[in-house]
């Protein structure tokens, strides 16, 4: 193997060098050579601007090797979505590539503090720009095959950590993210039109979604996101844990998440469809949610799950803009069907939450096995759900359940158990409410009401209760 180590190329460790015209001469050098290692030596931070990969290079950062993101907005100019130039830059990139690796012990670090605006108590202040938003994503990937990350560790995302998009046959294995949370739009990782992609044994720490299934528009023509399998991580985000949405104009299907432990998130497994695109046939199975309230900076009310399908904002809100269809006022809604909870523990301030625009928008959805725990246990006030994005109300209902349903077609519970903990305040309510859910099927449901003068069950709407064995 072609063996190329950066310093060969003149890139030096020092306070104040940008390293990569350096890094960038020894990754063209190897990849002319038919490929191989380029190698990070361990010391001092490398600091360095965007550069790009190429095939057939495996990007070796030694044990104690670190990358860190040149501090000058100036050189982040390449936008991670293409003609879109609000949503951040490219600093290590690739596109239409093939065998591409980082392995090693040493740490891609994405100086992410450097670009944010004052702090405040639970997140920064984000900074005013003009046209191009400069703040890098740490790795943005496009079109590429057969990708293999194993073994490092990446920090101090300023936006979005790694962002694969349209990529095929993508590994990432034993890997830690270190991102700060209280940094907005610091996702961990991010799958966009991809397929046949496995993630395990990865620890994230976020200050957004840590792992994010979506579709964007930006990359249209680069097909669904399917074939997905992710175990054994576990996971901290002031935002949500695992997300699939909310961009999504396309497919997303066949997702298995496994083996998993959520804890300190705001929101744990979120389903979050707010455009055309479906999302279909998804399970999540043997996971431990520990959710809590932060500040209505961050999306979510302490939901261990939520399930959701809200048309978009109008074209005129702050979260459009690019979502929608090109000359669209208004945003369609798909579908989202045949999902399976299965054998999950959840302790949180809020309970379970699905809801839609209409009953037809949510169908089979599947609760087997699920432990629920409700307790208040921060002074952020609750009693609602949040909706965002969407056109209508930010926020909905006026009480906590432990299931609180509204729209939905084909709900099945089984097995399952609410438990109300010793801090209740008087927004409370029923262990299952429900309106307009046709059926509702419940076998061996337990729960009672956090208080005796109300009931544990409450059917609203045209909602259809078809069996209750306890």
């Amino acid at each position: 193997m072609n063996i190329t180590n950066i310093n060969d190329f003149g890139a030096v460790n020092d306070d104040f060098t940008n390293n990569s015209l350096a890094i960038q001469k020894a990754i063209d050098h190897c990849a002319g050579l038919g490929g191989g290692k380029v190698v990070i030596p361990p010391g001092k931070p490398f600091l360095t601007g965007p550069f790009d990969l190429k095939s057939n290079i495996e990007l070796h950062l030694e044990q104690g090797a670190v990358l860190k993101a040149y501090p000058d907005e100036g050189v982040y100019i390449k936008s991670a979505f293409r003609k879109n130039l609000g949503e951040g830059t490219i600093w290590i990139g690739g596109e239409n590539l093939s065998q591409i690796s980082f392995t090693g012990g040493g740490t891609i670090d994405g100086n992410g503090i450097f670009f944010m605006g004052d702090e405040l108590h639970d997140s920064y202040e984000l900074k005013p720009f003009e046209t191009v938003d400069p703040r890098p994503h740490i790795l943005t990937l496009v079109s590429c095959k057969n990708v293999k990350m194993h073994g490092i560790t990446v920090s101090n995302a300023a936006y979005w950590a790694l962002h694969f998009i349209g990529c095929y046959d993508v590994s990432i294995a034993n890997i830690s993210i270190y991102n700060d949370i209280k940094v907005r739009n610091s996702d961990g990782i991010d799958l966009d039109h991809c397929q046949n992609v496995r993630i395990s044994n990865c620890h994230i720490e976020s200050g957004d979604d840590c792992i994010c299934l979506k579709n964007r528009r930006e990359y249209e023509e680069l097909g669904p996101c399917k074939n997905i399998v992710i175990s054994n991580c576990t996971l901290i985000s002031t935002s949500c844990a695992i997300k699939i949405g909310s961009e999504n104009m396309d497919a997303i299907s066949h997702v298995t998440f496994n083996n998993c432990i959520i804890t300190g998130s705001c929101r744990g497994i979120g389903i979050q469809n707010r455009d055309e695109g479906t999302v279909s046939d998804i399970i999540f199975s043997n996971i431990m949610v520990e959710c809590k309230q932060f500040s209505d900076v961050w999306w979510g009310m302490a939901e261990p799950i939520y399930i959701t399908a809200y048309p978009r904002a109008s074209h005129n809100h702050k979260d459009a803009g690019w979502r929608l269809k090109p000359g669209a006022k208004e945003a369609s809604i798909g579908k989202v069907s045949n999902i399976t909870f299965a054998n999950i523990r959840c302790k949180s301030e809020n309970g379970i939450f699905l809801g839609a625009a209409s009953p037809d928008l949510l169908d089979n959805i599947r609760f087997n096995d699920i432990d629920l725990e409700i307790s208040k246990t921060t002074e952020y006030p609750g009693g609602y759900y949040d909706c965002r994005p969407c056109k209508d109300a930010d926020f909905i209902g006026e009480q906590t359940s432990g299931f609180y349903m509204v729209n939905a077609s084909n709900v099945y519970i089984s097995n399952t158990t609410v438990n109300w903990g010793t801090q209740r305040p008087d927004y409370y309510g029923n262990a299952l409410y429900a309106e307009n859910i046709t059926p509702l099927v419940l076998d061996n449901f337990n729960g009672t009401a956090a208080f005796e003068n109300l009931e544990s069950i409450v059917k609203k709407g045209k909602t259809q209760l078809e069996k209750i064995a306890n």
